[in-house]
């Protein structure tokens, strides 16, 4: 997902998902070969074995249409159906290109999401890591930034629909803005929390401080923008005023966009967070969940270009949901980033950002 850069560092991304398989395996999380040989998912029948050592890889779906018609409109999943069968051309300007496929290929992305809703809201499980989600550019009716459904959205559908869930919190992480969930989403009480790059300018330009929401859902629209160069000393106050957010608002369940962008070595974004602030991240939500919300959290991998940085991000994350960091002891260690190569902190990101912090401890 996200737009302005060459295709090339964006397909070298989907690298990804086999290096974070791997990473899984390696540190015990799955069985072996669990990815290529993934449960099948029956609701009526899927019950998984918590004794079991290894966590469960269930396959996805593809979501139905009506389903995707629930977020977006039939214009736009006609228009997405057209380009699959055209096999070419571009969705929006110069970044998101289709190809033959494009359409089951987004329509998994989503129903991989709604497989996850499902489990949290059956009480299954308790957290549910959807690697290939995280679409949040995605608009009623256009693509954007790589994004052409939004699974985001498509949960909270889902939730409303089919549990009733009317309190739901989303903290999206991703170094981009998530401007097609806010957009979606704008006149909802659906509490929407961004960490995100921004200056005007940086794509998608959206995500300003004062955008809170209107009608029904003002103030449920909290936007916490940083400014470029921004490492872990600017970021994680916020975070903690993120998670304050949240923990107000008493949700029914948590969504975690866990888009990894905003890493220093990923040239995606012009955030420098570390490794130490994803673990931060995953702690603090995993702690937010079973205390307001009897631990259900559904988690995506949202951005993330340089699949190496990704796959241990995405380790961090499963060692804290499933508490298991202590006993991996060195292991869990060496999935942290050099502290010789952390960046240091710039004097105009760190005066700019704690000039942001007292007007949003003002404004909230």
């Amino acid at each position: 997902m996200y737009g302005g850069r060459g295709f090339s560092r964006i397909n070298r991304s989907w690298e990804r998902y086999r290096l974070g398989a791997d990473k899984f395996s390696e540190l015990g999380f799955i069985r072996p070969g669990a990815v290529d040989h993934p449960i099948e998912y029956d609701p009526t029948s899927f019950r998984p074995d918590l004794d079991e050592p290894f966590l469960p890889v269930v396959r996805s779906r593809e979501a139905t249409e009506a389903e995707l018609l629930a977020v977006h409109s039939p214009e736009h999943i006609r228009h997405i159906r057209e380009m699959d069968a055209q096999g070419s051309g571009m969705f929006d300007r110069n970044d998101t290109p289709a190809w033959p496929g494009v359409y089951r290929r987004a329509a998994l992305a989503v129903g991989g999401r709604l497989v996850g809703a499902e489990l949290i809201g059956s009480g299954q499980v308790k957290h549910v890591f959807h690697g290939a989600g995280g679409l949040h550019h995605a608009h009623y009716d256009r693509v954007s930034g790589f994004c052409i459904f939004n699974d985001i959205v498509a949960a909270v559908r889902f939730w409303q629909k089919n549990y009733g869930y009317q309190r739901i919190a989303i903290l999206d992480a991703d170094g981009h803005h998530g401007d097609g969930t806010q957009d979606l989403l704008y006149q909802e009480k659906i509490l929407k929390v961004s960490l995100h790059h921004y200056d005007g300018r940086f794509f998608p330009k959206t995500g300003a401080l004062g955008e809170r929401g209107s009608g029904a859902g003002w103030g449920y629209s909290v936007n916490l923008p940083l400014p470029r160069f921004s490492t872990d000393e600017e970021y994680l106050p916020l975070l903690e005023i993120a998670f304050e957010q949240i923990e107000a608002y008493q949700p029914q369940a948590i969504i975690l966009q866990y888009g990894t962008d905003a890493h220093f070595a990923d040239r995606m974004t012009g955030l420098k967070i570390s490794t130490r602030v994803y673990e931060r991240i995953s702690q603090g939500v995993h702690e937010l969940a079973h205390r307001v919300c009897e631990g259900r959290l559904l988690a995506v991998g949202g951005g993330g270009y340089e699949p190496e940085v990704v796959s241990r991000c995405w380790a961090i994350l499963l060692a804290n949901f499933t508490g298991r960091h202590g006993e991996l002891g060195q292991r869990y260690l060496d999935l942290f980033d050099d502290p010789a190569k952390l960046p240091e902190p710039v004097p105009g990101a760190v005066s700019e950002v704690a000039r942001l912090l007292q007007v949003v401890k003002q404004m909230l």
